[in-house]
């Protein structure tokens, strides 16, 4: 008899908000993550303007947040244009381009010569 395993991942439930243009969050500057968002210590200030931070901070927003984190600290600009660099569980993703289908059409822009 083989054991079936549940992930918490594949139960969890996940939020998002209505519209995309209530992703109220800063293009750039800062964002301080709460800590059931991301649970490191310290204060847990995001700078948008580095990359790896920005795509740590959304990544955590989209599968640990609740829609009130969302609305304050994602910007609705910049998910589309990092969409595709974000690391999300298949379900995260699924649930956010079921939502908005303008993600679904992101795409990395090809570079021109």
């Amino acid at each position: 008899m083989s054991e079936q395993h549940i992930r918490f991942r594949d139960i969890k439930p996940y939020e998002a908000p209505d519209s995309l243009d209530d992703l109220q969050g800063p293009y750039v500057g800062q964002i301080q993550l709460q800590h059931t968002v991301w649970w490191v210590p310290g204060d847990r200030i995001i700078d948008l303007k580095s990359v790896g931070q920005r795509h740590m901070a959304y990544q955590a927003l989209l599968a640990e947040g609740r829609v009130t984190d969302q609305l304050a600290g994602l910007n609705a600009q910049r998910l589309i244009e990092d969409w595709t660099e974000l690391h999300l569980d298949v379900r995260v993703r699924e649930l956010w381009q079921s939502r908005f289908p303008e993600l679904s059409y992101c795409r990395e822009q090809p570079t021109t010569v």
